[in-house]
């Protein structure tokens, strides 16, 4: 289902199954609501994202639930003041602000807030992406908070050479700035030790990447690590895995 220019609207009580695209499209909207919605596709189907936003405000999302082979929910270009709670995802790809920075002129992203969710099986939890080389914009004041993260790959990702399928043509940075961003007690368990990756750009570096009360063990038995590249981060609280080496 496609919605464009769409003002003041709530979306509930739909069940969503075996979309051959994206299930929910929403674009160039504004004071839309999803309520109770509820999302069914194979965990290997491609580009079968729950709900896509783009170039949308005042957005909110909440009683989900959704299992689907991409992006439970993705937020694209352009979009701002999105609040999320109560979603379930898994299987899929988790919950993702971008791919950003694919295309010229695309719109800054903010006012994201992820919050109150479970995540299960799925290749990533909470995710940030952008593409390498790309076009300058911005990703800023950004909230994932209280997660419940269950056996993902990734559970904690900022790529910013996000490049699938090994489909991009040149090398080069990202040149999507991405600051304000707070991982707010997250909590659960990691398909691999690697449970925090932070992989910024090294000509416009994280500013302001929070880590506050971590708990995220290996298989929900041994410890977990972190990596991070190109990003100033402040850490507070618990923190397993424990604080990652900075690099750039």
């Amino acid at each position: 289902m496609k919605f464009n220019d769409m003002s003041n609207a709530l979306i509930q009580g739909i069940t969503s199954i075996n979309s051959k695209f994206f299930h929910f499209q929403l674009d160039n909207s504004r004071g839309v609501h999803f309520q109770d919605v509820t999302i069914k596709a194979p965990e290997d189907s491609p580009n079968t994202d729950g709900i896509h936003i783009g170039n949308s405000n005042n957005i909110s999302a909440n009683g989900l639930e959704i299992s689907t082979g991409d992006d439970c929910i993705s937020i694209g270009p352009g979009t701002s003041n999105v609040n999320i709670s109560d979603v379930y995802c898994g299987p899929g790809h988790g919950i993702s602000i971008g791919s950003l920075g694919k295309y010229k002129n695309e719109g800054d992203v903010n006012g994201i807030v992820v919050r109150n969710c479970t995540i299960v099986r799925t290749q990533n939890g909470l995710r940030i992406k952008s593409w390498a080389p790309s076009p300058p914009s911005k990703v800023f004041n950004v909230t994932f908070e209280d997660i419940n993260v269950y056996y993902a790959e990734n559970p904690i990702i900022i790529d910013q050479q996000y490049c699938p399928h090994s489909s991009c043509s040149e090398k080069g940075n990202s040149q999507v700035q991405i600051s304000n961003v707070k991982f707010i007690d997250i909590r659960g368990s990691s398909a691999s030790k690697v449970a925090v990756t932070l992989n910024c750009s090294k000509n416009v570096p994280c500013q302001g990447i929070g880590l506050m009360g971590l708990d995220l063990t290996f298989n929900g038995q041994d410890t977990t690590t972190a990596t991070c590249s190109n990003a100033k981060v402040k850490f507070n609280g618990q923190q397993t895995p424990s604080r990652c080496t900075l690099f750039s």
